[in-house]
């Protein structure tokens, strides 16, 4: 980890309230923008003891589904353009979604367009399965990556 805070103070906004659905969501398999919003709202930062949703990493508009074509696509803001946890946060999106979904849907993780001053190499990092199974293999990076999921300080 760091020796110091990169962003020592974040912008801390209020948890939503959640939306209680009564429909049997995995019915048909079909997957939407808001269930997957549920799943990893509450990862937490790798730095700070707030969730994703709580510092406005994510929101439900940034996850965009096609049933049709089985994909997924998560676009997340980092705090700061230069962020060095970038990497480990989409790591946490993605082992959580391989956690909670079908194994049939592609998701591809990317920062939002113009949030980080590295996205070309950010954005390539975190969708090839090559350097993400490699980096999960690391037993101090697949700690802070279980850490961040299993939190239960928030």
């Amino acid at each position: 980890m760091t020796l110091g805070l990169i962003n020592a103070n974040p912008v801390v906004h209020a948890k939503k309230e959640r939306i209680a659905r009564t429909e049997d969501l995995h019915c048909d398999d079909a997957v939407d923008p808001l269930e997957i919003y549920d799943f990893v709202r509450d990862i937490r930062d790798p730095e700070h003891p707030y969730s994703l949703e709580q510092l406005s990493v994510l929101s439900e508009e940034s996850i965009t589904v096609d049933d049709k074509l089985g994909r997924i696509l998560i676009t997340f803001t980092p705090t700061i353009q230069h962020c060095s946890m970038a990497t480990v946060i989409g790591l946490c999106l993605r082992v959580k979604l391989q956690e909670c979904f079908p194994p049939h849907y592609k998701v591809d993780i990317k920062v939002s367009p113009g949030s980080h001053a590295d996205e070309e190499s950010v954005n390539k990092q975190l969708n090839d399965k090559e350097r993400v199974a490699a980096a999960l293999e690391n037993p101090n990076l697949r700690q802070l990556v279980d850490e961040c999921l299993y939190s239960n300080e928030l």
